[in-house]
Formats: C-alpha cells, structure tokens, sequence
C-alpha cells in the first residue's frame, strides 16, 4: 500500500496518460480536445477514493480501467457543466475552459467521448477478466452518472436557478449533483476488492457523507475564495442565481455540519478491518480545502 495520497494521485495519473487516446489525422481535433481536460490536472480525488476503498477490503490487483472511466465521467461533467448554456465559465482548474480554447460543438462532443469511453473502459475489462463484481461496478457507475444520479442532480440545479427552494430539494441536488459520483466511487471500490455486504456500505456512507461536505465547502470557496486559488471563476453560483448551502446557512454554520458529517464518515469506517488511515485523512482534510 502506498502511504500518501500524493502517490495515489500519481497512480492515477499515470493511469490516465496510458488511457488518453492517440491522435491521428481525421479524429486530431476531438482527441486534442479530450486530452486537453483530462491531462488539465485536478485532485483526482475520486479515483483515489476508489483505490483507497478497494484496498480496504483487500484488493489487490489492477482496476486502473475503473479509476480511469470515473475521472473520464468527471471530466466529461466539468466540460459540460463550463458551456454556456450551463455555468458559461471561462476558467478551469487555472486554464481556459474546453469550449473557450476549442469551440462549442467540439467540447460538447469531447464531453460526450469521455462519457463514452468510460464505459468502453470499464466493459473491455470486464469482457478480458470476468466476474460479477466488474460487471456491478459499472452499473453502479452508470447509476451514479445518470438521470439517477449527477445528470438528476444538474437538472434539478438548474431548474432551481433564480427560484427559492427549501433545503430538503437543495440536499436532493447536491445529493444528485455531487455525492453520488463520490460515493460511487468508494462504493465501486469495495465491491471490486470483494467486500462483504457490511462493507460495501460503509464505504457507500463515508461516500455520501464526504460528499456533501465537499460540496457545502464547495459553496463556502465559491463565495470567499479568490479565482487564483480556487482555479476558476469566484461568485459563479451568485452569477447563475445558484441556491446553496449559504443561501440557509452562515459560513460558520455551514463549517459546523461540515464538522459533524466529517465525523460520521470516519465512524462509518469502523467496521472495515483494512486500512482506513489515507481515507481517514481524506475526510478530514476536505474540510480544510482552500482549492
């Protein structure tokens, strides 16, 4: 096992260079388009999770196809979500957006490749090795990418713009929007490495409880970070008439359940036998994220 996050970070990364699609001469644009997110960086942090939560239950073999599809579905989700009949953002992760650098319809369509491939990955591995448990990884991928989960969630965001929602509908968007490609991840990790039922949704709960703290300290960032920090656009949900946690809750609130959901997804943890401690640091660092 590796013995800190930044070395997970470099698994995947090298995972992703050996994924990137070869250019040639009819399809260079489209490829060029795709690569250009893909390799723009980021914290990849749901294909550590993944390979931390594998671990934990006592995989050890390779599932770097599955890491791969789930930061191409991230990717594919960052695209889209920066067009502008969506958040209309000129700046990702410190570059320019996908469709500012290539135009509209080609990010729209290295946005729809990413998606695809992703499951391309996941079946043509599925199809070499066998086995259920690859086969429900990629369900509970697609469940999580669908109308079920992210695309659920963003349409609902979007529907809610300029609008005064409750919290019970806020927390189904950022359930949808965010937690559910997060807990997919440690989920699709436990039930690769072959963890027990018990297990399999432990690490499905620290999921969804890192998963919206993410996301509560997303809004905080959004609102009191600065564009060179957090990597792109400040003030983006204010601009979009966004509702968010700080449109029912102060900065030192929303801090406080922050507090309180990172402490329920370390106990969810104390079943597991494997090693946890990168997971747990995970969940305790994500609240103190400046980026």
């Amino acid at each position: 096992m590796r013995d800190s996050i930044k070395q997970y970070q470099e698994l995947v990364g090298s995972c992703l260079r050996s994924a990137l699609p070869v250019e040639n001469r009819y399809f260079k644009t489209i490829y060029e388009a795709m690569n250009y997110s893909l390799s723009a960086g980021g914290k990849r942090i749901r294909p550590v999770l993944m390979q931390l939560a594998y671990e934990a239950v006592g995989g050890s073999e390779d599932i770097s196809a599955y890491l791969c599809a789930i930061e191409m579905i991230h990717t594919y989700s960052l695209i889209h979500d920066d067009l502008p009949a969506m958040d209309d953002d000129a700046l990702r992760r410190g570059m320019p957006t996908n469709h500012v650098v290539f135009g509209e319809a080609a990010a729209i369509l290295a946005g729809d490749a990413l998606l695809t491939e992703a499951f391309r990955y996941m079946l043509e591995d599925a199809l070499k090795y066998g086995g259920a448990q690859r086969v429900r990884a990629a369900y509970i991928l697609s469940q999580a990418s669908g109308v079920k989960g992210m695309i659920g969630g963003q349409i609902l965001d979007i529907e809610s713009e300029n609008k005064t929602i409750d919290l019970t509908t806020l927390n189904a968007i950022q359930l949808h929007k965010t937690g559910a490609l997060i807990a997919a991840a440690t989920k699709m990790g436990a039930v690769l490495g072959g963890g027990t039922e018990e297990e399999i949704e432990a690490l499905e709960n620290y999921g969804l409880f890192i998963g919206k703290t993410f996301q509560i300290i997303d809004d905080i960032l959004d609102e009191t970070s600065t564009d060179e920090e957090l990597g792109k656009p400040i003030k983006s949900d204010q601009k979009n008439h966004k509702n968010t946690y700080l449109s029912f809750y102060t900065v030192e609130q929303c801090y406080e359940i922050a507090g309180t959901l990172t402490d329920k997804a370390l106990s969810s943890l104390d079943v597991l036998k494997g090693n946890t401690l990168l997971l747990k640091e995970i969940a305790a660092e994500l609240i103190k994220r400046r980026s």
